[in-house]
């Protein structure tokens, strides 16, 4: 018996599971945007930064905003590069050639151009900014899925951009059928 190759997860959202070891992953939703035997990055996005305003941001990139801007929701992406931004947004922005399509409605850019585009009013409809990233080496996310440290599913729009910051966790166990009172923390194995 042969061992098949693990499931492709880019484009689908990691749902911490109760009982976390790690608080800097406590009841997060991470959306990944790659996930590869080479290993996987993915973005959390359930944890706005509330100490980094966006227009300090744009000001200290030397980005002006324009009449047309409608703010830009940052968040803690991951432990990984606490400096580097990524902004993950709607496909319906596709002006620039170094935009990752992740999924039919998903991209992700982390080139300055999408910033002064979204400060000047003509960015995507939906993006976030999240500083930092989540990163595993080859082999580790899957590790950490078999010993119950995720759960996984589909990524909605809806979920991935929602204002909620603070919902998203709860919601993302719904698209599971997963009722939050009921979800334990210790594994079963049969």
């Amino acid at each position: 018996m042969t061992d098949s190759p693990p499931e492709n997860l880019t484009g689908k959202l990691l749902i911490a599971m109760p009982g976390m070891s790690d608080p800097r992953f406590e009841k997060s939703v991470i959306f990944l945007v790659e996930h590869s035997a080479k290993g996987a990055m993915g973005l959390i996005v359930n944890k706005p930064t509330p100490d980094v305003k966006p227009e300090e941001l744009l000001e200290q990139l030397g980005i002006e905003t324009g009449p047309g801007f409608h703010g830009l929701k940052v968040h803690f992406g991951g432990p990984v590069e606490h400096g580097r931004g990524f902004v993950l947004h709607s496909r319906d922005y596709d002006r620039n050639t170094s935009t990752l399509p992740v999924t039919e409605t998903v991209g992700m850019t982390a080139t300055l151009d999408i910033l002064q585009d979204i400060a000047a009013g003509d960015g995507p409809d939906r993006a976030f900014l999240a500083l930092g990233y989540s990163g595993w080496g080859p082999g580790q996310l899957e590790t950490e899925l078999q010993a119950n440290g995720w759960l996984t599913a589909d990524a909605p729009p809806e979920i991935v951009f929602d204002p909620d910051a603070g919902g998203k966790w709860v919601a993302a166990l719904k698209t599971l059928g997963i009722d939050v009172h009921t979800l334990s923390s210790a594994a079963g194995h049969a």
